[in-house]
């Protein structure tokens, strides 16, 4: 699927006022994407105990379809998760042809004495916008720590979200988070050594297993909440989280973090929900029939989301801008399964903020 990015001077302008005279309505574009590249590390690097390394040509292959990607998406930011290295994103992001002033992966470093991400990898943020700060949130807060069978306390993420606040072209601020929550796939015990403690083939065990799955997932997006929460209560700032969430758009999970339903008797829950873009989009005749972004075991799923604060719905009265249209870019899942490419459909949305109208001549 190619398509056109459109910048603010592509936006038709919008006349205000009564006879002739008025005010010109102009429009700031903000593209964001959401990408899970699939355990993206440097070549000859093992990063799981029963994965082989990549081989030069296999990373190369993968550095090349990523920059393609990456080339085509032309987002201003990119929501990157499942990095193990930061170089190899840097080599993709170069394939892409695109200046980004800013490729960012905490705890996937290769710097003097870092080795990369260590047991599970990290996701990042690619902006092209100016950053003013940056947060990656490792520990929940107190009141998001849940005991989970056989494991005790789960205490912390395990791929921290990663929160900057960016400043756009015009200097409005926007919040950008990037998240990757705990999969639905079985948690096992296992000892130091990652020797397995139960039998994996017990159905019993496996039914607790998926169990430990769904609370330390449920964790983290109430923990994911509670930051939102404090980002947004009260203020006017504008918000896009984005990522592998795990979970469909109405789970109790992902409504754990968006809080969407709660808008629907209470107007003043507006101020700290979350909005699906896709659901929020201005174009509705621009929406699919079918929109998914992973395919597990032959059925499609959509897990990887982008959600918009209120500042970017149109019907709401303290809107600055809206969700012009939402994208999946998802035809490689039926070229068969292959790491060189990424096992998930990426997501771009294109937001815009409305600018202080220009006053027009009158005459």
């Amino acid at each position: 699927m190619n398509t056109e990015r459109t910048s603010p001077e592509d936006q038709a302008p919008t006349t205000t006022g009564n006879g002739g005279s008025g005010a010109l309505s102009r429009w700031a574009t903000l593209t964001v994407a959401t990408c899970n590249l699939l355990n993206l590390a440097q070549p000859g690097r093992a990063f799981y105990a029963n994965q082989s390394a990549y081989s030069q040509d296999e990373f190369t292959r993968k550095a090349d379809w990523l920059g393609d990607r990456f080339r085509t998406l032309n987002a201003d930011v990119l929501a990157v998760q499942e990095v193990w290295d930061e170089v190899a994103l840097r080599a993709a992001i170069a394939r892409s042809g695109l200046q980004y002033g800013s490729v960012m992966v905490p705890g996937a470093g290769n710097g003097p004495d870092e080795h990369g991400a260590q047991g599970t990898p990290r996701v990042g943020l690619v902006t092209r916008l100016k950053v003013d700060a940056v947060e990656s949130w490792q520990d929940f807060p107190a009141a998001a720590v849940l005991d989970v069978p056989g494991l005790g306390p789960h205490r912390a993420f395990e791929r921290p979200p990663l929160m900057a606040r960016l400043r756009m072209k015009h200097g409005q601020p926007v919040c950008v988070i990037t998240a990757h929550l705990k999969s639905k796939r079985p948690k096992f015990l296992q000892d130091q050594q990652g020797e397995p403690l139960e039998d994996p083939d017990d159905p019993t065990v496996q039914a607790v297993a998926s169990l430990r799955s769904l609370m330390m997932r449920a964790a983290e997006a109430l923990a994911l909440r509670l930051k939102v929460v404090e980002l947004l209560h009260r203020t006017r700032l504008p918000l896009v989280l984005m990522g592998d969430l795990n979970d469909g758009p109405h789970s109790v999970t992902t409504q754990l973090i968006a809080a969407t339903s709660q808008t629907a008797y209470d107007k003043g829950a507006r101020d700290a929900a979350l909005f699906n873009a896709w659901d929020v989009q201005a174009g509705a005749a621009l929406r699919r029939d079918v929109a998914y972004s992973h395919i597990h075991q032959g059925y499609p799923e959509v897990l990887d989301q982008v959600l918009v604060s209120e500042e970017f719905v149109a019907d709401n009265p303290r809107a600055i801008g809206d969700v012009v249209r939402v994208e999946v870019f998802n035809d490689h899942l039926h070229e068969g399964r292959s790491r060189a490419r990424s096992d998930h459909g990426f997501v771009r949305a294109l937001l815009r903020v409305k600018l202080p109208d220009a006053p027009t001549a009158i005459g």
